[in-house]
């Protein structure tokens, strides 16, 4: 009988540690949360303190000489302009590489892609900005010119075609190209997460590999591939260097090809270093609309998300 009391206080004491991890676990987990909303807090109010001389100037003193309005609308354009350029362009091709990989790709392929894209995502943009200013705008004059010609009655394509090719056209094309690796990685994950019941039961039933994909992974992943695009467009938002290196800033026009546009992260990278005292202001404000442009998008987002999930693995 002695042999076996040591046990029940060796379980009590197992279970006291596993207690107070448990809370340590708990604290961190709360501190960091806290730690975040606190930050995120003190970023705005930094914000909207450093934006009020702005919002107060007379509209003869701000940048154009038409109000703060009048100077922040044409960048805010500009910006939704090339984040829209990129999502187009990346969200398809984001996920048909994501598709191939998790279910076209031999398995030895796939696992060779899949780092492919991820170190793809850890490029620097100041590198895509110089691949894009130096090789892929000069590449894309010709292309420019034969929209022009022939397609300059649409009013995105009007001429004369930038001689240069640094167009908002280009500069979303970079976006694109940068934004493509998080959507096709973080779909990836979504798509390999697809409840593999679901996908047998409909190859058993005669549905096709595509048709399987379409009724069985894409519903499932929809929520996952909603916030996947999000992401990526936050990054196209706030991309700073990449555009401030391919585009050739001038004012809000429609066309596309044309030398011109401009947006909000490009604006402040390239003016803040000398600016001062209202010009400075006149910055951090239009950094307080980027702001806010991003949390209303994560807003959405999340909005979005919430209708689709319903639908799981086990439903």
């Amino acid at each position: 009988m002695s042999t076996i009391k040591p046990a029940p206080k060796a379980r009590t004491r197992q279970v006291g540690s596993g207690r107070t991890g448990d809370k340590v676990f708990s604290a961190a987990a709360l501190g960091a949360g806290v730690l975040i909303v606190v930050v995120l807090f003190a970023v705005a109010m930094f914000l909207v303190i450093q934006a009020l001389p702005t919002f107060s100037a007379a509209p003869a003193d701000i940048t154009g000489g038409r109000g703060f309005a009048s100077y922040i609308l044409p960048i805010v354009v500009g910006t939704l302009i090339a984040a829209a350029i990129a999502l187009v362009i990346a969200t398809p091709v984001g996920i048909a590489v994501a598709l191939f990989i998790s279910h076209y790709a031999p398995r030895g392929m796939a696992r060779g892609l899949g780092y492919v894209v991820d170190l793809l995502a850890a490029i620097p943009s100041v590198i895509y900005g110089a691949w894009g200013a130096t090789f892929l705008a000069s590449q894309l004059k010709v292309p420019y010119q034969w929209l022009a010609d022939n397609l300059g009655w649409i009013p995105i394509f009007a001429g004369p075609a930038s001689g240069t090719g640094k167009t908002i056209l280009t500069a979303g094309i970079v976006l694109a190209v940068m934004v493509l690796p998080i959507i096709a990685s973080l779909a990836r994950e979504i798509f390999l997460q697809a409840p593999m019941l679901h996908q047998e039961a409909a190859l058993a039933l005669g549905a096709t590999r595509w048709e399987m994909i379409r009724m069985a992974v894409l519903p499932f992943a929809r929520g996952g591939i909603i916030s996947a695009v999000m992401l990526g467009l936050g990054r196209a938002l706030g991309e700073t260097m990449a555009v401030a290196l391919v585009l050739s800033s001038g004012p809000l026009i429609a066309s596309l090809i044309r030398s011109g546009n401009q947006t909000i992260a490009a604006e402040i990278a390239l003016d803040f270093p000398e600016a001062f005292g209202l010009r400075l202001h006149e910055l951090i404000a239009a950094g307080l609309v980027l702001f806010l442009i991003t949390l209303l998008v994560n807003m959405v987002a999340r909005w979005i998300i919430s209708r689709h999930k319903e639908f799981s693995g086990a439903n």
